[in-house]
């Protein structure tokens, strides 16, 4: 049985450069930016419990998420490709949450410029999401929403 992999990228402009980098055994695929976010209607943050946000998916990115969502069933490995700052590392963890892979079989890759160099070089190291970065982001959109809302 041949492995497949799944790359996600937000961007749908990077999708056929970096398709066409990799093996055929690599499905790249858009995330369109972030999946999930505080719903719009409520604060979504409980003070009570620590200030834990309650994420949903953005209702415009349902259609996006249902097709990574298919996309992941058929592959052994997920490659998070997003921007490599703290909201491509939030990204790519809200779609680790929705998407059914096996959490040992999620990788974190970065580039800074699509090349087929920079992007073979990112395959040849990947790593884990970093959760500092993912923490550093949900703090900032907690206190966004904590300050938003309630003005």
């Amino acid at each position: 049985m041949t492995k497949r992999s799944l790359v996600v990228v937000e961007s749908p402009t990077k999708v056929k450069t970096i398709q066409k980098y990799l093996e055929s055994g690599y499905v790249v695929k858009a995330s369109m930016g972030h999946v999930r976010d505080l719903p719009k209607s409520t604060l979504g943050v409980d003070p009570a419990r620590n200030f834990k946000p309650k994420y949903v998916v953005t209702p415009a990115k349902k259609k996006v998420l249902d097709e990574l969502k298919k996309a992941a069933e058929k592959v052994d490995a997920l490659y998070v490709a997003t921007d490599p700052d703290r909201e491509g590392e939030a990204i790519g963890w809200h779609l680790v949450q929705e998407l059914a892979v096996d959490k040992r079989r999620v990788y974190r890759i970065t580039f800074n410029e699509i090349t087929e160099r920079a992007v073979r070089a990112a395959f040849q190291h990947p790593g884990r999401i970093d959760l500092k970065k993912v923490d550093a982001q949900q703090a900032r959109r907690v206190l966004d929403r904590l300050v938003g809302y309630n003005l």
